[in-house]
């Protein structure tokens, strides 16, 4: 049986229940998803332009699991 990763926010006054699995979730898979592209490409451009490089390896935490994980309230 494959490992199915959950991931659960409590004390959310977004709904009744005040716990959210679903949107973290799939905040986590998509995390997962960009840092897989984004991280090799950040550390080659990295070896050039640092500042740019450390930009390109936060995106996947700064930006996408935020944006995914609020856009789903339970």
């Amino acid at each position: 049986m494959p490992y199915i990763p959950c991931c659960v926010q409590c004390h959310t006054r977004e709904n009744p229940c005040h716990c959210k699995v679903v949107g973290p979730t799939l905040g986590f898979v998509g995390f997962a998803l960009f840092a897989l592209v984004e991280w090799p490409v950040g550390a080659l451009v990295w070896c050039f332009r640092h500042h740019k490089g450390r930009r390109i390896m936060r995106h996947p935490a700064n930006v996408v699991y935020p944006r995914i994980a609020a856009a789903v309230p339970i």
